[in-house]
């Protein structure tokens, strides 16, 4: 299978997922849209580790695009912490469609992009003054150099870029800590699994388009394409807890998840945080 048949395989797995997901407990949108000073915990985790980057003001009154935006309630957390002119960028069609509804349910009209994060700057004819991506993102992507030049050309200079997501080391665990199973480095090609199900509860059976494709890209590839695209990197984080409870072991936490007491501890998320000179 070539790269562009993989694509298509994971955004029609997308577009399933974002029916199984706007109807699930764990994204509860119709109690976020009744509570309209809800903002989810991956955007208060993500403000966690952006804010010591940003002026006193923080996201109030700025620009903001979010790639991969999924269904839209972390983009539309953004817009409720007084972002501006906030853009979602995402691959799946249905996704953007369940986010542009959420989206004038809660009295706001965002810019929704459909395409690749990767040709972003050829999508947007517009810079930000914040780019943030999180929880499960650059897996699917095939490679990082053309997702970190749009973010680099995509910034205004001076401008925020943050990542945050779950750990490489988790998937060369395969998520099943704790033994190595597969590759923890990066450019050896895509890992295809099949799964009827998605990350939300009682979500097992409900995926037709079961087949995906994601890419590992360690720590360093991450950074490097950052770095390679122009960006100054301002921090890098491996943080104790992540958003979903990727695998049993893990217990509740403030941020969402994080392991048991007396385990060994291993990072779970990691962030980083780069600014366009």
């Amino acid at each position: 299978m070539d790269e562009a048949e993989a694509l298509a395989a994971n955004r029609a797995n997308w577009d399933e997922r974002a029916d199984v997901h706007r109807r699930s407990d764990m994204y509860d949108v119709d109690a976020f849209l009744a509570a309209p000073e809800d903002i989810s915990s991956v955007v208060r985790n993500d403000l966690s580790v952006l804010a010591p980057h940003l002026p006193e003001t923080g996201i109030q009154g700025r620009s903001l695009l979010h790639l991969q935006c999924h269904i839209g309630t972390d983009t539309l957390s953004w817009a409720r912490l007084g972002a501006v002119d906030v853009h979602g960028l995402d691959l799946s069609p249905n996704s953007l469609h369940h986010a542009d509804r959420i989206a004038r349910a809660d009295g706001r009209e965002l810019t929704w992009v459909e395409g690749d994060a990767r040709n972003a700057s050829a999508l947007i004819d517009r810079q930000f003054d914040l780019i943030v991506t999180s929880a499960g993102t650059i897996v699917w992507l095939p490679d990082l150099d053309g997702w970190a030049r749009s973010i680099h050309d995509l910034l205004a200079p001076g401008a925020v870029f943050m990542i945050r997501d779950d750990h490489p080391i988790l998937g060369a665990m395969d998520f099943e800590p704790w033994q190595i199973t597969d590759d923890y480095l990066g450019g050896t090609g895509p890992r295809t699994y099949t799964d009827s199900g998605s990350y939300t509860d009682n979500s097992a059976g409900q995926i037709t388009q079961a087949t995906v494709h994601e890419w590992r890209h360690d720590l360093g590839e991450i950074i490097g394409s950052l770095l390679s695209a122009g960006l100054r990197i301002e921090a890098v984080h491996e943080l104790p807890y992540m958003d979903w409870r990727a695998f049993p072991d893990l217990v509740p936490c403030s941020q969402g998840w994080t392991l048991q007491p007396g385990a060994p501890r291993i990072p779970l998320n990691f962030a980083v945080v780069a600014r366009r000179v």
